[in-house]
């Protein structure tokens, strides 16, 4: 795909485009009018990479485009950045291309940002990382006031933390997050703010238990989790786990029991297949689930989980990808209607499209 255009004067016509194509898409199965969560136009991305391009002595960011992936596009900023990594990129460079520790065999460059301005900078290189270098990458952290984290070929030095603390304004609530490094978070966070409220309007009233899939970091979980009596949340990743524990105690609350299991897994062992070992003290009979949430990635929900998702008065389904959300809407179309349908701008300028429905049995 080339590189988007990022122009504000293009925003809303690219957004319609979309719109209109995700209201056919989904026309069969009589779609509400979706509600329409804007982006801002510029500075809305808190993760970035680019690669680090060496050229005439000296270094610059680098992007690709498909058409011609062999060919270095050099760039000076990157509009759609947040402030806090837009302000930093050409701090950074020039810190970079004067330290011959730091710039030696540097070929990549990863920024996660925060709402409140925290910066977590991740130099990744082609050659072992050594004690000169640390002590410049402490350097850097110190005249920057960042975090910095250096890799290279199997090894990882993390100088202070490898997360950063973010904090959302949820229905007028403070929610905390850590968010780790290589790990995944919603890169929007003024639309993720958006999708979290969205999501708790469609549940407030639903009541019972929750089960939820891809908990994640626990992005929804902390949100949604009020809301319910009980509920059950599934990551596989082991650091998404540890963080999702950590958000969970950070926003007092305490009704979730997390397990690390794959929707695969916990459908099985809900259509009273074998029994997990990692399911042991769960009372899965005691829960009144009401209501599925999932966020699942681009490849939608697998037959397993459609099965699964078949039991459920209610499913809350947030999709980044509509063409397998829709094949799963078709899958599901004899048990439950549409009630309720958004459509989350998270990517501007781009096709991609977050859409969040609400299903519930006919």
């Amino acid at each position: 795909m080339p590189l988007p255009v990022i122009d504000p004067a293009h925003y809303e016509a690219q957004l319609a485009a979309k719109l209109a194509r995700y209201s056919a898409d989904f026309a069969e199965f009589a779609l509400p009018e979706p509600t329409v969560f804007r982006s801002a136009p510029l500075h809305y991305r808190l993760r970035a990479e680019f690669r680090l391009w060496h050229h005439d002595g000296r270094i610059d960011y680098a992007m690709f485009d498909s058409a011609d992936p062999r060919q270095p596009i050099l760039i000076d900023s990157f509009p759609a950045a947040a402030e806090p990594i837009a302000g930093l990129m050409p701090r950074l460079r020039d810190a970079i291309q004067a330290s011959e520790a730091l710039r030696r065999k540097i070929f990549q460059v990863e920024f996660l940002a925060t709402l409140s301005g925290e910066c977590l900078v991740s130099l990744v290189y082609h050659r072992p990382l050594d004690e000169a270098w640390e002590a410049a990458a402490r350097a850097l952290a110190a005249a920057l006031g960042i975090q910095v984290i250096g890799r290279s070929r199997k090894q990882k030095i993390v100088l202070e933390r490898d997360w950063v603390q973010e904090a959302l304004v949820v229905d007028g609530q403070r929610l905390r997050y850590q968010q780790f490094e290589g790990s995944f978070t919603q890169p929007n966070a003024g639309v993720n703010q958006h999708m979290l409220s969205w999501a708790r309007a469609q549940a407030r009233g639903l009541g019972g238990d929750l089960l939820e899939l891809y908990c994640g970091n626990g992005n929804f979980t902390v949100a949604l989790a009020p809301l319910f009596d009980r509920v059950l949340a599934t990551e596989m990743s082991k650091t998404s786990v540890r963080a999702a524990h950590t958000n969970l105690a950070d926003n007092d609350i305490g009704n979730v029991t997390m397990v690390r299991m794959a929707s695969e897994e916990i459908s099985d062992a809900l259509a009273g297949g074998r029994e997990y070992r990692r399911m042991q003290g769960v009372d899965l009979a005691g829960y009144r689930f009401s209501t599925l949430f999932v966020n699942p990635p681009r490849a939608g929900l697998d037959d397993g989980t459609i099965a699964l998702a078949k039991r459920f008065d209610s499913i809350l389904y947030i999709s980044c990808n509509p063409e397998t959300l829709r094949a799963n809407v078709a899958a599901l179309a004899a048990t439950h209607r549409i009630a309720a349908a958004a459509a989350f701008d998270q990517f501007p300028y781009t096709h991609h499209l977050e859409c969040g429905l609400l299903l519930q049995r006919r």
